[in-house]
């Protein structure tokens, strides 16, 4: 554009030099023909530089930026969701008690003694009672997998007992009385022999910490009453100590509590009661009983007596 500007005040000055010449001898120059000349050097001058700038190309100082396809990236990175699983603990009943209680063959003291859970030692529980009073554990004093039911009068109780499955109880042992000497009645009044007899038969083992004791299983199948009883109780395995009981009370004790008391035996009852306390736990002993009956109060009218050995 400034070399056009530059081409262009060259000719008027050029132009402008020769009308001053021709002032002092006026020559006739027809006005028509200078105009056309006119328009004919500027348009041949307007159209070499359009020419010159079309082949020099854009100004230097203009930037041309190339277009770029517009992309976009997701510069997020997808984090995988992890899926959690929960798997529940259920925490194994474990059972202990506060005094050794017995572990017996059923879920009372009618089934036969097999054990003690004693206190300090925990056993796992693997099925209840429907009443929710026994519970059926592995036999802790035993060397295989055997199984017993335990009172839960003094049980502490840990884990979830709603797992477990409801055993039905098995059904209640026939005792099998068989004493070993014959009852051998004797009237302390008339020596005359009277008509009646009993039968006895070791049941279990208890405790209410710190004292052990044997319960018995009583059965008058005569045609008298007794009102009283002895029993002395020699342990073989333990230096033939000596316990001894005498009351015109049968007590059946449980753990610490007491189960039952009758005052009378009268004929075809039969009936729990409870020996002397050993100080210790005459488990795995050898026992020789001798149980004696009377008519009356304080060991009283007329009396019989029975002997019979227990292995416990």
């Amino acid at each position: 554009m400034k070399s056009t500007k530059r081409t262009l005040s060259f000719l008027f000055i050029l132009l402008l030099a020769v009308l001053a010449c021709s002032t002092s001898t006026p020559v006739a120059v027809p006005t028509q023909s200078i105009q056309i000349d006119l328009d004919t050097i500027v348009a041949q001058t307007a159209a070499a530089a359009m020419t010159q700038t079309a082949l020099v190309g854009p100004s230097s100082s203009e930037t041309f930026t190339p277009e770029i396809p517009f992309t976009v990236t997701n510069t997020a990175t997808e984090t995988p969701t992890a899926t959690l699983f929960f798997t529940a603990t259920m925490e194994v009943p474990m059972i202990s008690v506060s005094i050794s209680t017995n572990c017996r063959s059923g879920p009372g003291k009618v089934y036969d003694y097999r054990s003690a859970l004693l206190v300090g030692v925990t056993a796992e529980i693997f099925a209840r009672e429907a009443t929710g009073k026994y519970w059926y554990i592995r036999d802790p004093e035993a060397a295989d997998e055997q199984y017993c039911w335990v009172w839960g009068e003094y049980a502490t109780i840990v884990g979830n007992t709603n797992i477990l499955p409801i055993y039905t109880p098995p059904p209640t042992p026939t005792a099998t009385m068989t004493p070993v000497v014959t009852n051998t009645p004797v009237n302390t009044a008339t020596k005359k022999t009277p008509a009646g007899s009993f039968v006895v038969s070791y049941n279990n083992t208890d405790t209410c910490s710190p004292n052990w004791w044997t319960d018995f299983r009583l059965r008058n199948n005569g045609s008298i009453s007794f009102d009283s009883f002895k029993i002395s109780i020699k342990d073989m395995s333990n230096g033939a100590a000596v316990f001894e009981k005498s009351s015109n009370v049968f007590t059946d004790l449980a753990g610490c509590s007491t189960l039952s008391e009758k005052d009378t035996l009268d004929p075809a009852d039969i009936l729990l009661f409870s020996g002397p306390a050993f100080s210790y736990d005459p488990a795995g002993h050898k026992l020789r009983i001798l149980l004696i009956l009377c008519t009356g109060n304080n060991q009283k009218g007329t009396c019989m007596k029975q002997n019979f050995d227990v292995q416990l």
